[in-house]
């Protein structure tokens, strides 16, 4: 699949080919939010934000949230959704590598959960300028990094240490550690990481 093209990831959803969407928050964020180590509430970006489960998760919790999104129908529905539930939150549909454009310097935060896996290892280095980019100075990265090492792909492999490599120019990591409330068929295959970026 063209990573780059969104009538590409439109057809994933279309033929209910979006695998990576499972229906509900992530675990390993239900428990952040939930734990003493809980970010404060800001204004946060969710790149490839799907149907906008961790949008509605972090939104619910009292951050301002922008989801992003290449598929129109992610989007559509993401807005639906919390339309339904009475939670604020926006959903737009872009292409993440052009946010910068619009919104350098914006946010408290990024969410990331399995868009750095969904797209081309060679747009890695480009993938950590855009979320520096629309970051405010000491702001940070939330992820869920899928760190599989399976030869199938996408969702491409990551591991760890390459993960750290990719950041630690530009952010400090706070935590980097494997998750241990993935869901049953990731577990041991995702680290939770909070990077924050260096002033």
């Amino acid at each position: 699949m063209d990573s780059l093209s969104a009538k590409a990831w439109e057809k994933e959803y279309q033929d209910g080919g979006d695998r990576w969407n499972l229906g509900y928050p992530a675990p390993p964020f239900v428990n952040l939010l939930n734990s003493a180590n809980a970010p404060q509430t800001g204004k946060l970006a969710i790149l490839g934000c799907g149907k906008g489960h961790d949008a509605l998760l972090f939104a619910d919790a009292g951050f301002e949230v922008v989801g992003f999104d290449f598929a129109p129908s992610a989007i559509i529905e993401a807005t639906a959704t919390a339309t339904a539930r009475e939670i604020s939150a926006q959903f737009l549909q872009r292409d993440i590598f052009t946010l910068e454009r619009e919104f350098t310097d914006r946010f408290d935060y990024v969410l990331e959960h399995t868009c750095f896996c969904a797209i081309d290892p060679s747009l890695r280095s480009q993938y950590v300028e855009t979320v520096k980019s629309i970051l405010r100075p000491g702001g940070k990265l939330i992820a869920l990094f899928y760190t599989h090492q399976r030869p199938d792909a996408p969702p491409f492999g990551v591991k760890p240490q390459e993960v750290l490599d990719y950041f630690s120019a530009d952010f400090e990591p706070i935590l980097f550690q494997r998750a241990k409330d993935s869901i049953a068929r990731r577990q041991g295959n995702e680290h939770l990481a909070i990077f924050q970026l260096k002033s």
